[in-house]
């Protein structure tokens, strides 16, 4: 891959939205910046830290989105003989879902970010258009749709995570993340009448229309209390930590816009007890909220909506130590438990997320659904040539593609050192997560950490600011890298 082709991806992304920036000010904008530099560059990096190997063997990747045709291409780059077969039943399984909030947003279209799974297959790669439905790893074996047994010498699980509409009482479905087969969901109610979700792509697209309809009821709304815009944030660990607040940022800059901010509240309630497990980022979040007058309500877990009377019902938890035996002076955390009811006008909801039943139930996973791995190598805590990574990863952080980046190379270059019969797995994830935090229509708050909980920045600019040339790396550069650089096993 050529520098040059990456460039021009980047300038055709420009060329979609000509009112935001022209191609003369975007190629000034990549001749000067060494932040445009450094993302071509890293787009076109052509090799493996682990030089050409010979080692054979039958890999298997469960999984063809991201996380799985990335390594799919890596493991094509690295093999001078490979055997690698993905297994995937989604025709759009490649599909950019980071911009969906984008869309979300009326700034791209659906088309913008759909794309096709066999355009994506590396060459040589054999495709399994399937569901794996059952695990034996005693006997190095998959079950593909309940009658295909496919066997392997390397298994690797990147088959993503579920999104559990059906746990919130008045919803339902469970639908995998590119959200193809979703009419349980939009049935129930989401997509419509003030009630959305930015999370699977139909839902991303009925958002925009959510929103516009909320502007265009500010427009018309004369009372004097305001309207209610609510935004959720669930119990369970969710891909993308920062997209449910990036599309009430968002809804924040449309209402702006339109001259009706003033018209609607804008209330923000996760289940936890901070904005953003990172201090320096929460604390930037917490200013960002009080600058442009959002509210906001800890311990708050969504459990149901009422679709008709447009009614949101949370579980408002608190825990206290209460005393158990005066006479010995002890004392226990006690969690209480309160229905908490909202009325709303437009409400943007994150389902709770788990891992697909077929793992709930198989012993390469956990009771959750995610696949145990040793965080640093990626390696099945019990299985030695079973992998995972992405969304489906039992590691304390990790469920963004900017994880994926970082991911996939490891597990790709220790997978390889097993099949050579190495003893010692040479490379280690850190932990490395990125959120671009799109703070309104312009601006970013690139927050970058690892797993010692502290910023991370890539670039010697102070991580806790909003940013235009995030957004411009947001907006046109990450797309490419994604779609080029990583899905070719380069990035």
């Amino acid at each position: 891959m050529k520098k040059n082709e990456i460039l021009e991806e980047i300038l055709a992304e420009v060329d979609k939205h000509p009112e935001i920036m022209s191609r003369r000010d975007a190629l000034k904008y990549l001749t000067m910046s060494p932040l445009a530099a450094a993302v071509i560059a890293n787009a076109t990096v052509g090799t493996s830290t682990v030089s050409a190997s010979s080692a054979t063997g039958k890999i298997v990747i469960v999984g063809g989105g991201l996380a799985g045709m990335s390594t799919a291409a890596r493991l094509n780059n690295t093999l001078s003989n490979p055997d690698i077969t993905v297994i995937e039943p989604d025709p759009m399984s490649v599909s950019y879902q980071p911009g969906q909030t984008l869309v979300a947003a009326g700034i791209w279209d659906l088309s913008d970010i759909q794309y096709s799974r066999d355009d994506k297959l590396p060459s040589g790669v054999k495709l399994i258009k399937g569901s794996v439905t059952a695990f034996d790893p005693a006997n190095n074996k998959v079950t593909v749709d309940g009658n295909q047994e496919v066997t392997y010498d390397q298994l690797i699980i990147a088959a993503g995570l579920m999104l559990n509409y059906a746990a919130i009482k008045g919803l339902d479905g469970v639908i995998t993340s590119s959200g193809k087969d979703n009419a349980a969901v939009k049935n129930s109610g989401v997509g419509k009448n003030g009630l959305h979700s930015i999370y699977f792509q139909d839902g991303a697209e009925a958002t925009w229309k959510g929103i516009e309809e909320l502007v265009a009821k500010a427009k018309a709304h004369t009372g004097p209390e305001k309207l209610q815009a609510l935004f959720t944030h669930p119990n369970t660990p969710i891909k993308c930590g920062g997209a449910p607040m990036k599309i009430m940022y968002l809804t924040n800059s449309r209402l702006e816009e339109a001259g009706v901010r003033d018209k609607v509240e804008l209330t923000f309630y996760p289940d936890g007890g901070k904005l953003f497990g990172i201090p320096e980022y929460h604390d930037a979040i917490v200013k960002q909220f009080e600058t442009r007058g959002f509210k906001w309500n800890y311990a708050h877990n969504l459990i149901e909506v009422d679709t008709a009377n447009k009614v949101a019902v949370f579980d408002y938890h608190t825990t206290v130590k209460t005393l158990v035996d005066e006479e010995m002076e002890e004392y226990e955390d006690v969690t209480t438990h309160k229905n908490v009811e909202v009325k709303y006008d437009f409400i943007h909801v994150t389902p709770p997320m788990k891992g697909p039943d077929e793992i709930v139930n198989s012993p390469v996973g956990s009771i959750q659904g995610w696949v145990p791995v040793v965080k640093e190598t990626l390696q099945h805590t019990k299985f030695k040539n079973i992998w995972a990574l992405g969304d489906i990863a039992l590691i304390p952080m990790g469920k963004t593609g900017g994880s994926v980046r970082k991911q996939y190379k490891v597990l790709v270059d220790n997978l390889v050192a097993s099949m050579e019969g190495k003893t010692e797995l040479p490379a280690a994830y850190g932990g490395y997560t990125v959120c671009p935090l799109i703070t309104s229509i312009g601006t970013v708050m690139l927050a970058e950490f690892d797993w010692s909980k502290k910023p991370t920045p890539s670039f010697p600019l102070d991580p806790t600011q909003e940013r235009w040339i995030w957004w411009l790396l947001k907006v046109y550069a990450l797309k490419p890298m994604t779609m080029i650089g990583m899905l070719g096993g380069r990035a």
